[in-house]
């Protein structure tokens, strides 16, 4: 009787977990989130494809990813860029079913991101974005804002040099400004210093230099008369910057993922234009990192 009865349970165990469902593979995604500026095609006038392509191959269904396509030209908070950013990621993730979510970030696309996971109770779309989110890497992210944001409000010199970068005076660029980046950083979003962390991993890619020699073929990548123009505007930054942002800005939100020359091939720094471009093997750094 002990070994029917044993035979029985073992059979009622096996049978028990039979009848278990598998757990669902996750489903992996990457959203590409542009900086300033209000983009209708982000994929060629922000990104350019090349990146994307290099990007999206890293997940095991290369189909799932979303340039995203906003009016960064507001204040982060607003309808037409966070509402906009959080509509979009939403919309993404219903669609295909997205349970990992990466959000790749350029410039002041990682403030926008930044107010979403800061603020989750501000729109009813956060808390759902901010589950599925599995990270953020930032690429040369405005967390501090940069000087040239003030030069620019001010109207001297830099105006004329930096339109075709901030867009003049928006309200994105007066938000950009230092002074204005830190009073948001202490009261408005997470994850720097002396501020709560972040709910989600926040890894910034530091630009570190501007190279704009015209003898040197690693000068055109993203650009040469952009490059031209970001080692211009350097001159008014740190000695270490992208020609845009300050090193220190860059890593003063959540934590550093690399600086620029550390991984880049031929430990080639990345200017802002170079840092959402496919450059010095900076696609392939974002491919193999998706799924870790």
């Amino acid at each position: 009787m002990r070994s029917t009865a044993t035979g029985s349970t073992v059979l009622a165990l096996l049978l028990g977990v039979a009848t278990v469902p598998a757990q669902a593979a996750d489903v992996y995604g990457v959203a590409f989130v542009h900086g300033t500026g209000a983009q209708t095609n982000a994929t060629q006038d922000y990104w350019q494809p090349a990146i994307i392509d290099t990007v999206r191959q890293g997940l095991p269904n290369s189909s799932n990813y979303v340039v995203i396509n906003c009016d960064f030209t507001q204040y982060m908070w607003k309808p037409e860029a966070a509402g906009c950013l959080a509509n979009q990621l939403t919309g993404f993730i219903d669609s295909r079913g997205i349970t990992q979510l990466v959000v790749i970030t350029h410039s002041n696309g990682g403030n926008v991101m930044r107010w979403i996971l800061s603020n989750p109770t501000y729109d009813s779309r956060y808390p759902k974005i901010i589950n599925r989110l599995r990270k953020v890497t930032a690429l040369a992210p405005s967390s501090a804002g940069t000087p040239l944001a003030d030069a620019v409000l001010n109207g001297n010199t830099f105006e004329t040099s930096l339109g075709w970068l901030l867009g003049y005076k928006n309200d994105a660029v007066r938000m950009q400004q230092v002074g204005h980046m830190a009073t948001y950083n202490a009261q408005n979003l997470y994850g720097t210093a002396g501020r709560p962390a972040l709910p989600k991993p926040f890894r910034a890619v530091v630009g570190s230099d501007v190279e704009s020699a015209v003898w040197d073929s690693n000068s055109y990548c993203g650009g040469y008369s952009a490059n031209v123009g970001l080692e211009f505007t350097q001159n008014w930054l740190s000695s270490c910057s992208d020609g845009f942002l300050e090193c220190s800005s860059q890593k003063a939100a959540g934590t550093l993922w690399f600086t620029d020359k550390a991984r880049t091939q031929g430990a080639e720094p990345l200017s802002h234009n170079q840092s959402r471009r496919e450059c010095f093997g900076l696609g392939g750094i974002l491919r193999n990192d998706l799924t870790q």
